[in-house]
C-alpha cells in the first residue's frame, strides 16, 4: 500500500528527523486559517497529495510567493486532475532554497533476497532513466538484514555519492532513519527525491514510502481498506480493480499483459532496454482460462494510452492455447482494432500457435525479438 507524501513525512519526523515545515489541507478547509496557524512563511510549495510519481511534470506541485498566491493555487489543484486523480488533500510547504538534489532509496533486491540502498548525486529526476543512461551513477548497497544499516555504512554511501562535512553527518542520521523506517514499516520501498544537500545539511523534498499489504494488520493507522483509497486511483485503475485486474497504469505506450509478476515486470524491464516506454503493468496470474485472457486483452484494447499490445505468455500452470482463445476471442468482440505482438511459448505451445496462426497473428518464442518488433511498430 502506497502511502501519501505527508503521512511518510510524518513517520520520518517522528523518528527525529527534521522535514521541511508545512500544513496539511483537507478539501473544504479554511486554506488562509490554517497557513497562518502553522506560521509558515513565504515563499511557499504548493502540492497535490496523490498517489502517483511525475506530480510536478503533471502541474501538482507549484511554488508560490505569498499566502493568498497559495490559496488561489491550492483551490484550483484541488480541481485538477493529476494523472486522472483530484487531490483530497493538499500539502503547504516551506519553500527550501538549494542548488543541490540527491536520491537516496531502499527496495527488496529479490535475487538478494536483501534490501538495497539506490543513492545517487543526480536527484529530482526518473531515476529509472538515470539508471538506463548513467548506471555508475547510481550506487548500489546491499544490508545484511541481521546486522542492519550501520553508521559507517551510511557515511560510505554518503560519500560515494558526494556528501561532505557537517552534510554528510546528517545524510548518515537520514539514511538510518529510512532503514529503520523501512524496517519496522513492512516496507517493499522507502525513498526520497529530491533529498536537497544544503551547506550543513540534508533533507528530504519529497518522501515515498510503500507498505507491504501482507503486513497491514501491524499498521492499524495505515490499513485503510482499498475502497476507501480507490479514490487515489486513476480511472483505468479502478476500471481494473472492478474487474479483479492486478493492473497499474504508466506513461508509456505500450500495453503489457503477461503471466505471473515477475515475467510481467521483466517484460517491461525488456522495452525500456529496447527504447520503448510500457503504457501499464497488467499480470493475468496463473492459470488464466480463456475467459480471463479475453478480459485482460479487451481492457487493453479499451485502455487509450497502450496504442499498441505486447503480451509475453510462458506456460508452466496456464496454457498456451487457453491464452491464444481468450486472445482471438477478445479480437472478435472489441471493435478497437490496434497492433498486437505475442510471444507464446510452454504448456501446449503447439496448439497455441496453431490457433493463433489461424487468426492470422504470428507468435514469437523468442522474446527479445518479439520486444523489439513492439517497440518498433
Amino acid at each position: 500500500m502506497k502511502l501519501f507524501e505527508f503521512e511518510a513525512k510524518e513517520i520520518i519526523k517522528n523518528y527525529g528527523f527534521e522535514v521541511p515545515q508545512s500544513v496539511l489541507i483537507k478539501k473544504g478547509d479554511d486554506i488562509e486559517k490554517k497557513i497562518k496557524e502553522a506560521n509558515i512563511e513565504p515563499p511557499l510549495v504548493v502540492k497535490a497529495q496523490v498517489l502517483v510519481a511525475g506530480r510536478g511534470k503533471s502541474g501538482g506541485i507549484k511554488l508560490v510567493k505569498s499566502i493568498d498566491e497559495a490559496v488561489k493555487t491550492a483551490q484550483i489543484l484541488f480541481e485538477t486532475p493529476i494523472k486522472g486523480i483530484k487531490p483530497s488533500f493538499i500539502l503547504i510547504e516551506k519553500a527550501i532554497p538549494h542548488e543541490n538534489e540527491l536520491y537516496v532509496g531502499i527496495v527488496i533486491d529479490r535475487s538478494l533476497r536483501m534490501p538495497l540502498v539506490l543513492a545517487s548525486k543526480y536527484g529530482g529526476v526518473d531515476i529509472e532513466e538515470i539508471a538506463r543512461t548513467k548506471p555508475e551513477s547510481i550506487m548500489r548497497y546491499p544490508i545484511n538484514t541481521v546486522i542492519g544499516l550501520r553508521s559507517y555504512e551510511a557515511r560510505i554511501i554518503g560519500k560515494s555519492i558526494g556528501v561532505t562535512g557537517k552534510a554528510l553527518n546528517s545524510f548518515e542520521k537520514f539514511l538510518t532513519t529510512l532503514y529503520k523506517a523501512f524496517i519496522e514499516y513492512d516496507a517493499e520501498l522507502a525513498e526520497s527525491n529530491p533529498l536537497a544537500y544544503l551547506n550543513d545539511k540534508v533533507l528530504p523534498l519529497d518522501l515515498r514510502i510503500t507498505i507491504d499489504d501482507n503486513s497491514l494488520f501491524r499498521h492499524e493507522n495505515y490499513a485503510k481498506t482499498e475502497e476507501e483509497r480507490l479514490g487515489e486511483n486513476t480511472e483505468y485503475e479502478i476500471k481494473a480493480h472492478e474487474l479483479d485486474l492486478a493492473f497499474v497504469e504508466l506513461d508509456g505506450d505500450i500495453g503489457v499483459l503477461g503471466n505471473g509478476a515477475g515475467l510481467t515486470m521483466t517484460t517491461m524491464d525488456l522495452i525500456y532496454e529496447y527504447g520503448g516506454k510500457p503504457a501499464n503493468f497488467l499480470d493475468m496470474g496463473g492459470g488464466a482460462d480463456a475467459e480471463h485472457v479475453k478480459t485482460c486483452v479487451k481492457f487493453l484494447l479499451d485502455y487509450p494510452k497502450a496504442k499498441k499490445i505486447f503480451i509475453n505468455m510462458f506456460g508452466g500452470i496456464t496454457r498456451a492455447d487457453e491464452v491464444a482463445k481468450g486472445v482471438v476471442m477478445a479480437l472478435n468482440e472489441s471493435k478497437v482494432k490496434k497492433p498486437i505482438v505475442i510471444r507464446l511459448t510452454g504448456t501446449n505451445e503447439e496448439q497455441g500457435r496453431e490457433i493463433l496462426k489461424k487468426a492470422g497473428i504470428e507468435a514469437f518464442n523468442d522474446p527479445i525479438e518479439a520486444v523489439k518488433v513492439v517497440v518498433s511498430k
